[in-house]
């Protein structure tokens, strides 16, 4: 049987996007996790969603969606005692967003930082079904500031090496997950950079932003920091609009992005990128040369840059037939 599936694990929140008119803010559901799932359904691959919502309004708005693209479910955890996550994003003038915080909670802690393994463990005949047909699992940091969700996504790990299922880990540092978690805001920055490190020896596949690069490795070389990791991950490296440089089964390369339009929001932009790049190793296997590196570098470009036209991570994601026809006007 041929794996065609992807397990996408860690957080499904709401990003409260100041509007432009700076007055007022909207809610988009987001998360990386979330989104890479969301983007994978309109890109024509299956995706499972692993996390934890509040069983709340919000939670409900998350199940509507996922239920709508055919995200499928069967590992969600709903939780009375914690609430969905609602963070408060703000944009600069170029549709750059930052993070300004959480919304406060009634509750002690955020329903993904309680994404609980023993609720898992009482599905293990599902879930070892579920792993013969993945073929990449997906996942972030974020769920390591939190010792229970930590628990649960090392133990899924586990779980992924026994079918061989190759892990995407995409870095995605948000200081401020740690900063504002009862759990690990006492936690240095050089002890949370080393944590994360540690983790990053799980991966096969390595994403990261320039400065997560900088930041963690002291490197903006790809090779350079697949080099510094066990598994001698494949590495891609992303700065904004320019261009990517990478270093994937063994060949190392630069790729420019398209820039062609005006860019409105920038949010979610990456993870429309790496769930574009893991629809292209599926739907046409790993490349095995720059051309065809290149060929996947440039859909998965294409699909963060039209994510970044409208304001939202998932409203925004492209289909592949968008995708598709945005690449032939490049070339025509």
């Amino acid at each position: 049987m041929k794996k065609k599936r992807v397990m996408c694990i860690g957080e499904a929140l709401i990003d409260k996007i100041r509007n432009k008119s700076n007055q007022e803010f909207t809610d988009f559901l987001g998360g990386a996790p979330a989104n890479v799932a969301c983007a994978l359904r309109k890109l024509k691959i299956d995706s499972i969603f692993i996390g934890s919502l509040g069983n709340d309004d919000y939670g409900k708005q998350f199940i509507t969606k996922f239920n709508e693209l055919g995200v499928n479910l069967d590992f969600l955890q709903l939780n009375n005692d914690s609430s969905t996550r609602v963070v408060n994003v703000d944009r600069d003038q170029f549709g750059d967003r930052f993070f300004l915080g959480f919304e406060e909670s009634s509750h002690s802690c955020f329903a993904d930082e309680v994404l609980r393994k023993q609720l898992i463990e009482k599905k293990i005949l599902n879930l070892e079904k579920s792993f013969l047909e993945i073929k990449y699992l997906v996942t972030g940091t974020i769920l390591l500031s939190s010792p229970k969700s930590a628990e649960t996504i090392f133990f899924l790990l586990e779980q992924a090496k026994k079918f061989e299922v190759k892990i995407v880990i995409d870095l995605n540092w948000r200081e401020v997950f740690w900063d504002n978690s009862s759990f690990s805001s006492e936690i240095s920055q050089a002890a949370r950079v080393n944590l994360i490190k540690s983790f990053l020896n799980h991966a096969h596949v390595l994403k990261l932003a320039k400065e997560e690069a900088t930041l963690f490795f002291e490197d903006e070389n790809p090779l350079l920091i697949s080099q510094q990791l066990s598994n001698r991950p494949d590495v891609i490296i992303t700065d904004g609009k320019n261009p990517i440089t990478w270093y994937i089964n063994g060949l190392q390369g630069i790729t420019e992005t398209p820039s062609l339009l005006k860019i409105v929001d920038t949010t979610g932009a990456g993870d429309a990128f790496l769930a574009g790049f893991i629809s292209k190793l599926i739907s046409s296997g790993y490349p095995s040369n720059k051309l065809e590196i290149e060929d996947c570098i440039k859909f998965a470009s294409v699909c963060g840059l039209l994510t970044c036209l409208g304001e939202g991570a998932i409203e925004q994601q492209p289909s592949y037939e968008k995708v598709n026809k945005f690449l032939g006007s490049l070339t025509s």
